[in-house]
């Protein structure tokens, strides 16, 4: 049963409402395994890839700095390398299940990883007074890092092929009240590849009934609905009736049988660097940090946009000028389409594209508004008959969208960020779809790497608010290394 007005049972003599989503699995309490077996698998096959990426790292740096004469010094050094670079990956807590297959701390840890071997490596050649040639650091490290992330991502999207199909996952029992713990419910089955799978809710018995007053969440049916569905998980909403020492005693009974705890404070759409639990008179308070929307941060990124713009004019000029003059002898009309659209804080700016329409477009479209496929608010044709041949196949590939780099050169827009919108999309705006102006639209972003033109209306500002409100370089990375994916696949692209 998945719905929360299933018929529910008792669990022992409480007041604890169960409502299970799947057939009870009771386990005896003295047989409980710390840990699910696949963690394990998972936690042994990334060790084997770490090594393997040393291995790869100091092979690579050897053959390329000594060729086939490498000296007994460095036959050593070579050789403590990788158990060595495992031994780093485990401190920054690389091989942490709670990482495993979700986020980007798995990843971050190994970049961690990277700079503290250097680190190391250095501190380590100067007390020892061990000449290290620099050549062969700066190449082993970098590569060992860079093989180590392939194959972690390799191991997480075969994690993630098995979660889909129901294997791999966390059981959960969700404990609160109706409505919190039915949105607790609904985000944690929302992304299966998160590995979360709720087996049964547990809310006061008169919540929810009218007829009864709800009673407080009580620890010990909480514990027995935990053995007779043998979680791996509670997941508690928020609950004013279970804070405080409540809370605590709970966290420690579950430590006691291996059961992970985890409280969802409520707050949506906000990433982990945003959020801090930071102690104040004996309370941990939870601190929500303000979004970084101007400052060093964002100095930081003009200055990559800009740097990475001209490297990508100038590498794809030869390609910029045959889509040019592809355009030019396909059809009739300018080569650049340039359309006003509105940038960070409101200021209008001079977008441009390869034209992929021919030119009497602008003057088509009222008669084509009935039979728009798009959200409601932006007008989009799978079948536009306004499109060229040519235009329909950059448009598959989104070249149209390569002279925006030029933008991104002179500042109107940045490599990723929101959807530059129209002037009438932001007249239809509520008051929180303003926040996308607070950062510089973006060729790319959350929407091009989320389905672009197949997304509803509503989807798309989530999207964009929810970049807006957790920016950050490595996610402007991480969005970047999905666009490529994206824009081979061309889903949502017309």
């Amino acid at each position: 049963m998945s719905g929360a007005e299933a018929p529910g049972r008792m669990d022992g003599h409480g007041p604890l409402w169960v409502v299970p989503h799947e057939v009870p699995a009771i386990v005896p309490l003295s047989s409980r395994s710390t840990e699910p077996r696949w963690v394990g698998v998972y936690r042994w096959a990334a060790v084997g890839g770490d090594l393997l990426a040393a291995m790869l790292g100091v092979s690579i740096a050897l053959l390329t700095r000594f060729g086939y004469h490498v000296g007994p010094s460095y036959l050593v050094v070579s050789s403590l390398l990788p158990p060595a670079w495992v031994g780093v990956v485990a401190l920054s807590k690389g091989y942490d299940p709670r990482y495993f297959g979700a986020g980007p701390d798995e990843f971050r840890s190994l970049m961690r990883s990277g700079v503290g071997l250097t680190a190391a490596v250095a501190m380590t050649s100067y007390v020892t007074k061990t000449e290290i040639a620099r050549g062969f650091v700066v190449l082993a490290i970098p590569v060992m890092v860079i093989s180590a992330l392939l194959l972690r991502y390799a191991l997480r999207k075969d994690l993630h092929r098995h979660r889909v199909r129901g294997r791999c996952m966390h059981r959960v029992l969700v404990v609160g009240r109706s409505g919190p713990a039915a949105t607790l419910c609904e985000h944690l089955e929302k992304r299966p590849t998160d590995g979360y799978r709720v087996v049964a809710t547990c809310r006061p018995r008169g919540d929810g009934h009218g007829h009864l007053q709800p009673d407080e969440l009580d620890e010990p049916d909480i514990l027995a609905a935990a053995d007779r569905h043998a979680v791996d998980v509670v997941a508690v909403s928020t609950d004013p009736e279970l804070v405080g020492q409540s809370l605590r005693r709970l966290s420690w009974a579950l430590e006691q049988r291996g059961i992970e705890l985890i409280v969802s404070p409520g707050i949506i759409e906000v990433a982990g660097p945003r959020i801090s639990v930071r102690p104040v008179a004996g309370l941990s308070l939870l601190h929500l940090e303000r979004p970084s929307v101007s400052g060093g941060p964002h100095l930081m990124k003009a200055i990559f946009d800009r740097t990475v713009a001209l490297g990508f004019i100038a590498v794809l000029s030869p390609l910029l000028i045959g889509l040019a003059l592809a355009v030019k002898v396909s059809s009739p009309g300018p080569v650049l389409f340039r359309q006003q659209r509105i940038g960070r804080g409101g200021v209008e700016f001079t977008m441009l594209k390869f034209r992929s329409m021919y030119s009497d477009a602008e003057q088509r479209l009222g008669d084509l508004y009935a039979l728009s496929d798009g959200n409601g608010v932006i007008f989009k044709m799978r079948d536009d008959p306004r499109m060229t041949p040519l235009g329909r196949w950059i448009r598959r590939f989104s070249l149209d969208e390569l002279p925006q780099l030029f933008n991104v050169l002179r500042g109107d827009m940045s490599l990723v960020g929101p959807r530059p919108p129209l002037a009438e999309e932001v007249a239809l705006y509520a008051a929180d779809d303003s926040r996308r102006m607070l950062v510089k639209p973006g060729m790319t972003g959350l929407w091009q790497v989320s389905g672009r033109s197949d997304l509803s209306w509503d989807e798309s500002v989530r999207l964009d608010l929810r970049y807006v409100d957790n920016w950050s370089m490595t996610l402007d990375l991480l969005i970047l290394w999905k666009t490529v994916r994206a824009v081979a696949y061309g889903a949502g692209a017309y």
